[in-house]
């Protein structure tokens, strides 16, 4: 019964992987417009966050037969070829060429399968997770939905996609936080700028001034000693009385 049972998914298997192949035939032919809804779909922000799925590559994929694809997709969406949708075409075209220059970069690619791999990791241990439940609930007849290639398959894409996401949200988060510190030290530092700028214009307000406080003091100085004098030579001292006898 083991070896139909295994004969059975080997035979399972080679359909699904006939019916990927046929899947990647037919998308690899999608017309210009067809691309160009792929890649604007709803959805397409954070589908496009993967830069295999843009392509339409395996990660496996080398690079010359990354760079094939690339060139085949740029030139299905380029604007010039559909000056119909030339706008829309425009972002497709932008998508697909910063795909490439990701998986161009060797660590930027590396760190696209660092994902994927993570993404394989974390599938297999949730089918893992699922086996030891049925085990432990003496269900072992039973099967999970991921004995099934193509769901299993279907389980890493899922995976890889959430990975993508939740690496850029942290990017995202990163950015954010990182602009707030700059605005910080910005207003700290126009806010110590305008310190300094009130400071020197305080001081050079107190030197300009100075000559008109010094004449000021000497004018006041003098107007004093004149108030006395006049008070002094106004001053006359009373007559004596005779005294009466």
């Amino acid at each position: 019964m083991t070896s139909t049972t295994s004969t059975n998914r080997g035979d399972s298997f080679d359909e699904f992987y006939t019916e990927v192949k046929e899947i990647e035939k037919r998308d690899s032919v999608l017309t210009p417009k067809q691309q160009i809804e792929r890649l604007l779909r709803p959805g397409s922000t954070y589908f496009n966050l993967n830069p295999f799925e843009v392509l339409q590559v395996e990660p496996d994929a080398t690079l010359d037969e990354i760079k094939k694809k690339y060139r085949r997709l740029s030139i299905l969406v380029h604007p010039d070829k559909n000056m119909d949708d030339s706008e829309r075409a425009q972002q497709a075209f932008e998508i697909v060429n910063r795909a490439w220059k990701t998986l161009e970069n060797d660590d930027t690619r590396k760190k696209c399968l660092d994902i994927y791999e993570e993404a394989k990791e974390r599938t297999d241990h949730m089918i893992e997770q699922k086996r030891k439940k049925l085990k432990k609930e003496n269900r072992l007849i039973e099967t999970i939905p991921e004995d099934d290639p193509e769901k299993k398959k279907h389980a890493v894409y899922v995976m890889t996609m959430k990975l993508f996401a939740d690496m850029e949200r942290k990017r995202q988060h990163l950015e954010v936080r990182d602009m707030e510190e700059r605005k910080r030290k910005r207003e700290a530092e126009i806010e110590q700028e305008t310190q300094v700028s009130l400071e020197k214009e305080w001081a050079k307000n107190f030197e300009e001034s100075r000559q008109s406080r010094v004449e000021s003091w000497k004018t006041f100085q003098s107007t004093s000693k004149d108030k006395k004098k006049k008070k002094i030579q106004s001053f006359k001292p009373p007559k004596p009385k005779p005294e009466s006898r």
